[in-house]
């Protein structure tokens, strides 16, 4: 991966991972222009109920919206769709293609984040070449009910402590009520769904997300 979106994942804070069936009838591309303007770091467009076409055309669209904030765009699960709309790069689930099949298609110099929900799938995801990895779903999630456990704080904490641990994105159930919790126990870097697509007030509930953020220093 070129430094410069090595760099800019390094830095990154706070994470929005899309989801239009939990966005109160607003469109993707609307959400994550509030959400750009609240301070997300990065998006990463997670749509499963579209076709292929209508996939690529919001890809185009965010992928647009987010070079004019400066922010990073990943897809989920699409390296096709990523590397056609120009995205940043592309985000695998554990049954998803391997990290060296999703660069392949997507070419030199662009992220992978691999999600993760125990130590040993983060070992194999550092091992494969991963740039970051998603650690949870910390608690309980409409996007992941009856699929993936709740892996709790305590996965947090282990990799937190794990030293050769890649850039790590806690996620799952992350709202503006339990984000320091999760902060606490040594995430410094959350992805949000719900706690931003279904805000009544989504630049809002980014300014609040970014300010809880902000009192724990990254590399503390």
């Amino acid at each position: 991966m070129c430094s410069s979106l090595q760099d800019r994942l390094s830095s990154a804070r706070l994470y929005l991972v899309t989801d239009q069936a939990l966005s109160q009838g607003r469109t993707t591309t609307s959400v994550v222009e509030a959400a750009l303007k609240g301070g997300v770091d990065i998006v990463q467009l997670r749509e499963y109920s579209m076709t292929d076409w209508e996939l690529l055309k919001v890809a185009q669209e965010v992928r647009l919206l987010t070079k004019k904030h400066n922010a990073l765009f990943i897809v989920n699960n699409r390296p096709d769709i990523a590397k056609l709309s120009g995205a940043d790069g592309v985000h695998l689930g554990q049954d998803d293609l391997s990290v060296e099949d999703a660069r392949k298609i997507m070419g030199v110099g662009k992220i992978v984040g691999v999600s993760t929900h125990e130590i040993d799938q983060a070992h194999k995801a550092l091992v494969d070449g991963a740039d970051y990895i998603g650690v949870g779903p910390v608690y309980l999630t409409e996007t992941k009910k009856n699929v993936v456990p709740p892996v709790t704080l305590e996965y947090v904490k282990k990799i937190h402590q794990w030293k050769q641990a890649p850039p790590f994105f806690a996620i799952g159930g992350i709202k503006l009520h339990n984000a320091a919790a999760v902060l606490d126990a040594g995430a410094r870097r959350l992805a949000v769904v719900t706690g931003i697509v279904g805000a009544a007030d989504i630049r809002q509930a980014c300014l609040e997300f970014k300010e809880i953020i902000a009192k724990v220093p990254l590399k503390s």
